[in-house]
């Protein structure tokens, strides 16, 4: 005589709850699975509605149950499996990570919306979000999913946070379904036709070969704030690569536009050659620790898109600003220093050197934020130092032993009063533009 020992899984960890009482010597006899022809008999009702309680509160569950056979043989059917023994139940509990509801609640606050598609039960897949705050809803399971063509599929999708006993070919179509509708879609799993089909698959570092082979990205730990942290460091950084464009096209624009403007009324130069390149390499220089800059936390609540329009739009908008306050600059050295002539070019052109220097420096504080600079958003402290060291460079150079070679000359002390003023007042009015333009465009980087 051998006993075969059959599980009933009504799911695929570590917790025994107690059975119901019976008599001494005696066994719950399992009832088989009733039939199209046979309706299910109280038996049958009560141990699936242990499995279904059990569901409820999160564990997965195995029904274990025995049959005795007359006759020893090697290979044995599914027909064996007919009125087994009921000797209990396995339950199996696999309690989310502490952080799991932090990490997906900080995914939504960055307008990342997270769905469930799991190939488990049901019940379980509702009970594991709702303790992760997860909002489920009505749960979609795997054979409403085949029912569906694409475009209902796209509408379900759209609407549903929990799909419960899907495969892998169903979580592929709903990640597609997904993607139709212009969302970018991750897809975290082991699922691989989803995890080819995401935009971005994500595996982890234990998964099987062919799903770490067929993602795009794999976590070396089982930490969901990893997400979280990626998603806010790649929008810092194409915020930060916007700003830095943006930056550069409407101060270059400005440039040119008052270089123009300066070479059809002034009898020389403007600015040398060998000035022009100084003063964009101590720019650029300054610009290195664009990188390393933080973005307002209001700009990392939703994902951004390329925007070539806005550019050219934001390039002139602002860029002609900065040419006000250079004609400005061009005005007072010419009238008010007397530097009108080719002799006093040196002097005109240190004056300008300065003054483009500088504000091309400080707008950075006013670009980088829609807010108001210093007040209500800081750069990091490598932004700062560079803006420092930029500023003291362009005043330095024309006092320096350098400035003989590059066309320099000292400026008088009664020009920096007119510099302090010119520059406060091109933050003022750039800040006003600024304000302008966010309510018109509803835009800013």
């Amino acid at each position: 005589m051998t006993a075969v020992p059959c599980a009933v899984a009504f799911l695929s960890i570590l917790f025994l709850p107690r059975l119901p009482a019976a008599p001494p010597g005696a066994l719950l006899r399992a009832p088989p699975r009733p039939s199209p022809r046979r309706a299910p008999g109280p038996a049958w009702w009560h141990v699936t509605r242990i499995a279904e309680d059990n569901n409820r509160r999160g564990l997965r569950v195995l029904a274990v149950a025995t049959r005795t056979v007359g006759t020893p043989r090697d290979t044995y059917t599914v027909a064996d499996e007919d009125g087994p023994t009921l000797v209990g139940f396995l339950a199996f509990l696999d309690p989310p990570k502490a952080d799991a509801g932090r990490a997906l609640q900080g995914l939504a606050d960055k307008g990342v919306a997270v769905k469930v598609v799991t190939g488990d039960n049901d019940l379980v897949a509702a009970r594991v979000c709702a303790d992760v705050g997860i909002e489920v809803g009505h749960v979609v399971l795997g054979g409403e999913v085949d029912g569906l063509d694409e475009a209902g599929l796209r509408a379900l999708a759209a609407r549903t946070t929990v799909f419960a006993k899907v495969n892998p070919v169903q979580k592929a179509r709903i990640v597609r379904a997904l993607q139709a509708d212009g969302p970018t879609v991750g897809f975290l799993g082991d699922g691989i036709a989803a995890l080819r089909d995401a935009d971005v698959g994500i595996s982890v570092d234990t998964a099987v070969d062919i799903a770490k082979e067929s993602a795009d990205v794999i976590l070396l730990e089982k930490d969901l704030t990893v997400l979280e942290q990626g998603v806010v460091q790649g929008r810092t950084t194409f915020g930060n690569t916007i700003k830095y464009i943006k930056m550069t096209a409407s101060s270059n624009f400005g440039n040119v536009l008052s270089v123009l403007v300066a070479s059809a009324f002034i009898p020389f130069q403007p600015m040398l050659a060998i000035m022009l390149l100084v003063q964009n390499l101590v720019y650029d220089i300054s610009q290195l620790a664009t990188p390393w800059d933080r973005m307002d936390e209001e700009y990392l609540r939703k994902p951004r898109n390329w925007d070539a329009k806005g550019i050219g739009r934001f390039m002139i908008a602002i860029g002609p600003v900065s040419s006000v306050f250079d004609i400005s600059m061009f005005l007072i050295m010419w009238h008010v220093f007397g530097a009108g002539s080719e002799a006093s070019q040196s002097l005109f052109q240190s004056g300008w050197f300065i003054e483009g220097l500088l504000s091309q420096t400080l707008v950075v504080h006013m670009i980088r934020t829609r807010k108001i600079p210093f007040i209500q958003s800081r750069a990091s402290w490598p932004v700062m130092v560079t803006t420092v060291l930029a500023v003291l460079t362009g005043l330095w150079l024309p006092f320096s032993p350098l400035a003989p070679a590059l066309g320099f000359v000292a400026l008088p002390a009664s020009y920096f009063p007119w510099l302090i003023g010119v520059l406060l007042a091109y933050c003022t009015l750039t800040q006003l533009v600024k304000t302008w333009y966010i309510r018109t465009f509803g835009t800013w980087l």
